[in-house]
């Protein structure tokens, strides 16, 4: 086989609004009740993949679940007349973050040899909770080569398990085993912590993975508090390379003693509070970034433009390519409608190590694709959603039409 790391993203759906859902996303909550603009949203993610590819890297997609989910407000008995958090839930367009799809452990690292993905439960919100039997389908649909793939249902709700957002792998190559870090929360000040430590390590232990090429450390408190409901949101790995702000982690020393102590050629990219503080790096998302290898071997941080609008955290990156560490290249990109919801560049991509050939080629992105996908989402998604319009007979048309053509675009008539 020939492996190679796939960026599967989520089609930012046509339902895409402003709810305010997300307790401790402060994005999120700051832009509740504003307008969204879903067919901006779809154009904004295509982009971005469009870019990968542009740079040789594989990209996959996944498409938007099935919005309003009705049978979800059935099974909960909802007044839809006065349950109007409850109706927003089912409108959801969330699933465009499909970091919280599944936790991935590529074929090098398990018992085996096989890469498993485990949906993530998401029972920590309301609102994505009722995301995993819709996803699962997708993945057991990407993913059915069972000679190469092994799609795990859910954690027990027991334990709040929020998917690749809190997991990270280091490696000398994608390819190569590689040890798997587990990131959990215990508290956040008033938000809640959304990744259990027994639901990593039912993860892990499903996976078939090695004890010692696997740790589970603590996502700092302070970090959640200020508004890291995900440890993407200060931390993110690739192969050698941990980038990381100052406070991403509740021991600081003892986390990279860990990681180093199981993982030699380690290198730490680290991000100073006292050059960017906590609060400027979630506000601007630096974390929440694509670290890619691109075909030259030389790394690249994908990063939203949010980024290069506050003047510190862009000097930062400036000093930091100056100074010719292991990250070379920094990429802005435009998904402010997905930011001003709380998700950045990382949020809408499942790293996912596998050989393309072994997935099923109808979620692996090509240009004919892309294009077939701009046109779709340029005639049939809403062009703007006020949170008044959910649960609107005539907006629920719209939003199961435009799905349904996309389904169709893309030859997937399983997911209708």
């Amino acid at each position: 086989m020939t492996l190679a790391e796939i960026n599967f993203d989520g089609i930012v759906g046509p339902s895409h609004n402003y709810a305010g859902l997300s307790l401790g996303n402060l994005a999120a909550t700051a832009h509740a009740g504003e307008a969204s603009y879903p067919r901006a949203a779809a154009l904004q993610g295509i982009a971005k993949m469009r870019g990968n590819m542009a740079r040789g890297l594989a990209q996959g997609f996944f498409v938007p679940l099935p919005r309003p989910n009705l049978r979800w407000l059935n099974d909960i008995a909802a007044d839809t007349a006065t349950d109007t958090g409850l109706v927003a839930g089912a409108w959801s367009a969330s699933s465009m973050w499909t970091a919280n799809a599944a936790t991935v452990s590529p074929a090098p690292d398990t018992a085996d040899g096989r890469c498993h993905l485990t949906v993530a439960n998401l029972v920590t919100m309301p609102h994505r909770s009722h995301e995993w039997p819709d996803t699962l389908a997708q993945l057991q649909l990407m993913f059915a080569d069972a000679a190469h793939f092994a799609v795990h249902r859910p954690v027990p709700p027991t334990f709040g398990d929020e998917g690749a957002a809190n997991h990270m792998r280091l490696a000398s190559a994608h390819g190569a085993p590689g040890l798997e870090v587990f990131v959990y929360g215990k508290t956040g000040g008033p938000f809640p912590a959304r990744q259990h430590d027994q639901a990593s390590r039912i993860v892990a232990r499903k996976h078939g993975l090695d004890p010692d090429r696997v740790l589970f450390i603590e996502q700092s408190p302070e970090a959640i508090a200020a508004g890291a409901f995900h440890n993407d949101v200060v931390a993110v790995a690739n192969e050698r390379v941990l980038f990381a702000h100052e406070k991403a982690f509740a021991d600081r020393d003892g986390a990279y003693a860990a990681i180093r102590a199981k993982f030699p050629e380690l290198e730490v990219v680290e991000v100073p509070e006292a050059e960017v503080s906590l609060a400027a790096a979630i506000a601007s998302y630096l974390f929440n970034a694509q670290l890619l290898t691109l075909p030259d071997a030389t790394m690249a941080l994908v990063v939203p433009e949010e980024c290069r609008d506050d003047p510190t955290v862009w000097d930062w990156c400036e000093r930091m390519l100056a100074g010719n560490g292991p990250i070379r290249h920094i990429i802005p990109v435009d998904v402010r409608q997905s930011m001003a919801n709380g998700g950045g560049p990382a949020c809408l991509r499942l790293r996912v190590v596998a050989d393309p050939a072994t997935v099923d080629p109808r979620f692996l992105l090509g240009e004919s694709t892309a294009d077939a996908m701009e046109k779709v989402v340029s005639r049939t998604w809403p062009e703007q959603i006020d949170p008044s319009d959910l649960g609107k007979t005539s907006l629920a048309t719209t939003v199961t039409d435009a799905r349904a053509a996309l389904l169709d675009a893309l030859s997937l008539p399983e997911l209708a």
